[in-house]
């Protein structure tokens, strides 16, 4: 029953840092091209509504995954190599959720408030690509280090039948 329920842990981390992976590399193909396109008449019912949303989800989710990375560190205290995968999850999560609590929201309050000048507004979007592309990154080191984890115990499971 242990074994299950840590299985069921570890892939639920899994799913987390994928939906991260997936969300942030999405905005970087297909959103920040489209942000050219962007004018304080148009951009807030393309944007605002949807940072929204996906902020009160990911604040969840990432509560989520602190615990779930936090049963995996115990889970894998004793294997030198193992345990490893959910410390760097773990501190990219913080280092992420730091980095968009501190540089990014600040960004998406103001265009939660108001953005009139095409200037500004292009500034704006372009710090906020660049911090999400930072954060796009961090996303991308956590899913390698689960997807590392996944592949390694499959290997060595493999190898040793």
């Amino acid at each position: 029953m242990k074994r299950k329920l840590l299985i069921l842990n570890h892939s639920l981390l899994l799913l987390c840092v994928s939906m991260y992976v997936g969300t942030g590399w999405s905005l970087v193909l297909f959103s920040f091209p489209a942000a050219s396109q962007l004018t304080p008449d148009n951009y807030y019912s393309h944007f605002v509504p949807q940072v929204e949303a996906a902020t009160r989800f990911f604040t969840y989710m990432t509560g989520v995954m602190i615990v779930c990375a936090l049963i995996m560190i115990v889970a894998e205290r004793k294997e030198r190599l193992y345990r490893w995968f959910p410390i760097i999850v773990l501190v990219g999560v913080i280092v992420a959720t730091l980095l968009t609590t501190r540089f990014i929201f600040p960004y998406n309050e103001a265009m939660r408030e108001g953005i009139t000048d095409p200037a500004q507004l292009r500034e704006t979007l372009g710090k906020w690509m660049s911090l999400n592309k930072v954060r796009v990154s961090l996303w991308t080191v956590q899913w390698l280090s689960m997807m590392s984890y996944f592949g390694i115990k499959t290997y060595r499971g493999e190898k040793s039948r």
